[in-house]
């Protein structure tokens, strides 16, 4: 048997002689049972990249669980400023809006439409991304949530996105492709000025470059503009004349135009008349448990109030509802701790 000093290096080092063992075995022990000062140095360690990992977490966006997709009823997707940015997420809601379809009066054709859209879309049949238009108060907004009550059993689910945050689109449609329920994507009070960078993205998506990726995905938008973006005079310049007395487009027009014919389905809202508007007051009088006799002595001041702010509509007569049942002590749904949501 060769000496140790007869070995390879390499060997020799790797061979511990009988001697070192106590060494060894008292380095071990010391690894194993470190001092008491050791022991101190590394639980402050532990405590501060805990408090540093606990404030990282402020930082950034709160992750959906399981449980949050399974009994949310909407989503709001917000911003969060990080360490990296703005970044997005999603904050689920678990309370539904409290506007259904019969809520809603003197706008039967559009509400059968949305309806036989939105059924088609559940059933996972064929629909369209649906473009609500018309003046303020009108019930577009109000609409859309009332779907959402009649068809979240079967698995709807609104998202709701500022125009501001229309350029994160794709990251939301990420999100939702591999969900097995169906999502309308909700942009409420659409309106853009020339430039604003959310008109692309959303034409993108209607295009198809983002929702056509996944088929469990559709885009509801309200606005107050026809065709979304403004309409100048000078516009009009831009429109072409041919010999035979025709009249063309301008490219500037086309551009205009083109986001809304992204929409497969246009819905139009119109002021209700006088008596429609009566109507609605008393429908909402009658949730406050007024009487016949009341709503009939409430229908002077009702229209003093439209007059007084310059429209009839929907909202309008809820808020009329709201102030003269608040006014005679009536309560919302007919006892004190209901629910007040006003319609859009």
């Amino acid at each position: 048997m060769l000496p140790d000093d007869a070995l390879p290096i390499g060997e020799a080092s790797r061979t511990p002689r009988a001697g070192h063992r106590p060494i060894v075995l008292a380095s071990l022990f010391r690894f194993c049972h470190p001092p008491p000062f050791r022991i101190a140095a590394m639980s402050d360690l532990a405590s501060r990249l805990d408090q540093f990992l606990s404030r990282l977490e402020q930082w950034l966006p709160p992750q959906l669980t399981e449980d949050d997709w399974q009994q949310a009823v909407a989503f709001r997707w917000r911003k969060r400023q990080s360490l990296f940015g703005n970044i997005g997420y999603l904050q689920a809601i678990r309370q539904l809006p409290p506007i259904h379809l019969d809520d809603l009066k003197n706008i039967e054709r559009q509400k059968d439409a949305i309806v036989a859209n939105t059924r088609q879309f559940v059933h996972r049949l064929p629909a369209n991304n649906v473009l609500l238009t018309g003046a303020r108060g009108t019930g577009k907004s109000s609409l859309i949530k009332a779907c959402l009550n009649a068809f979240v059993e079967e698995g709807l689910r609104l998202v709701e996105v500022d125009k501001a945050d229309l350029g994160d689109l794709g990251d939301i449609v990420e999100q939702l492709t591999q969900r097995p329920e169906r999502f309308v994507i909700f942009c409420d009070d659409l309106s853009f000025e020339d430039g604003e960078s959310g008109y692309k993205s959303l034409k993108s998506a209607l295009d198809g470059s983002v929702a056509a990726q996944s088929d469990n995905v559709l885009v509801y938008a309200t606005s107050n503009r026809r065709h979304l973006l403004p309409e100048y005079m000078k516009d009009n310049e831009t429109y072409q004349h041919t010999a035979d007395g025709e009249i063309h487009p301008g490219e500037v027009v086309e551009e205009k135009i083109s986001l809304s014919e992204r929409f497969g389905l246009w819905l139009s809202f119109y002021p209700p008349k006088q008596d429609e508007y009566l109507n609605i007051v008393a429908h909402w009088l009658r949730q406050f448990g007024c009487s016949d006799d009341d709503i009939a002595a409430a229908r002077g001041d009702a229209l003093v109030w439209a007059l007084e702010r310059g429209s009839r509509s929907g909202r309008v007569a809820w808020q009329f509802a709201r102030d003269w049942g608040g006014k005679h002590g009536k309560p919302y749904g007919g006892h004190p701790g209901a629910h007040q949501g006003e319609p859009a």
